[in-house]
């Protein structure tokens, strides 16, 4: 009787890697012995779960190389994306939530500032501005880069940090989220291994089930990521992407310190991590903090930012900055899934409603201090 059941407790173990895609179509289990030291039984009871499996046409054995996965990875089925989670911390349900709910509820870890913190006058002043615009702004699409007036601006915003790049390493995007999803779909296969933060904002985790990654994180601290076991995650699990925001941290508040981001940038180098290193709250910092981007020079890390936490959630825009053949590859990706980048109204609104206006330093103040 408990043989039977350590061997359902085996076959439950590979059915939850198979839910959460730890585990993808066409890949090879462990091996019975690791698996076994793994469960903490013995090779035999694994030998009857891997059995069990197979017959079931969960798994098959292939002669002297081991069991691996059947079938084709099927579209992911966003309703059900697996094991039946906390409602509390399932991001799909935290992100219709915040969404659907009105102007009166707070939403925490949403990173969203009030309506009356936001640069209201000069939005109203950008928008009487546009119904003057020509007709080709107000009705065509955008082009695949975006507004060269607005790249420019970005790449002055980013050489005062000491990032000296071209507009030319820019490419603007409807929104932060959608950067990121270009970055994923570029970098990412199912299967792959991404790093977060513990925690980490929500959405980043239902943007990664997308697409059928695995995730494993490490607890992020007041200065930046727990190192040592930074260190000993990617040594395990060698993830291929690691997703962060280095100033103002959503939802801890946290931001990275020199020594932090140095000993990071030497770890990623040593086991070939890209890094993701999202600043959508950087505008807000009274005093700006050490930047993985700057520090690394957009050698293995990846910068994305967006204005809609800063300047307006209804005039949607983001972009990415990374080298130019990065940038070049990705502009082709959203070609073919968007078919261009923000459109002119949003880029035109961003750049006249209060990109460089230095209208965020009170506000960044007033979300420090409340």
């Amino acid at each position: 009787m408990a043989q039977a059941s350590r061997t359902a407790e085996v076959m439950e173990a590979i059915r939850r890697r198979l839910a959460t895609r730890a585990l993808a179509p066409g890949e090879r289990l462990p091996s019975i012995r690791r698996f076994a030291a793994v469960m903490g039984v013995s090779p035999s009871t694994v030998v009857e779960a891997y059995d069990r499996l197979a017959a079931e046409g969960v798994i098959r054995s292939r002669p002297g190389s081991g069991f691996y996965v059947v079938g084709v990875a099927p579209s992911l089925d966003l309703r059900a994306p697996g094991p039946q989670r906390d409602r509390a911390v399932d991001p799909f349900w935290v992100s219709r939530q915040s969404l659907d709910a009105g102007a009166e509820v707070l939403k925490p870890g949403c990173g969203w500032l009030p309506p009356d913190w936001m640069p209201q006058t000069a939005l109203r002043r950008a928008l009487r501005q546009l119904a003057r615009a020509p007709d080709a702004l107000l009705a065509e699409y955008g082009s695949s880069l975006g507004p060269p007036r607005l790249r420019r601006i970005l790449a002055r915003h980013c050489a005062e940090e000491g990032l000296e790049i071209g507009p030319d390493a820019l490419l603007l995007t409807p929104s932060g989220s959608q950067s990121i999803d270009l970055v994923c779909r570029y970098l990412l296969r199912p299967g792959d291994t991404v790093l977060v933060d513990d925690p980490c904002y929500f959405n980043f985790q239902a943007l990664l089930r997308v697409h059928k990654v695995r995730i494993v994180s490490v607890p992020f601290t007041a200065s930046g990521p727990d190192l040592d076991l930074f260190a000993a995650t990617l040594a395990e699990h060698r993830p291929r992407l690691y997703i962060t925001n280095s100033a103002l941290h959503n939802p801890t508040g946290g931001t990275l310190t020199a020594q932090t981001a140095h000993r990071l940038l030497v770890l990623a180098g040593a086991h070939d991590l890209t890094v993701i290193e999202d600043e959508t709250f950087a505008a807000l910092e009274p005093e700006p903090s050490p930047r993985l981007a700057v520090l690394d020079g957009l050698e293995r890390v990846i910068r994305i930012g967006s204005f809609s936490k800063t300047l307006s959630a209804a005039a949607r825009c983001g972009y990415v900055a990374g080298p130019p053949d990065l940038i070049a590859a990705l502009t082709d990706l959203q070609v073919a899934t968007n078919f261009g980048g923000p459109s002119p109204i949003a880029a035109e609104i961003v750049c006249r409603g209060g990109l460089t206006s230095g209208q965020n330093d009170d506000r960044g103040n007033r979300l420090l201090n409340s």
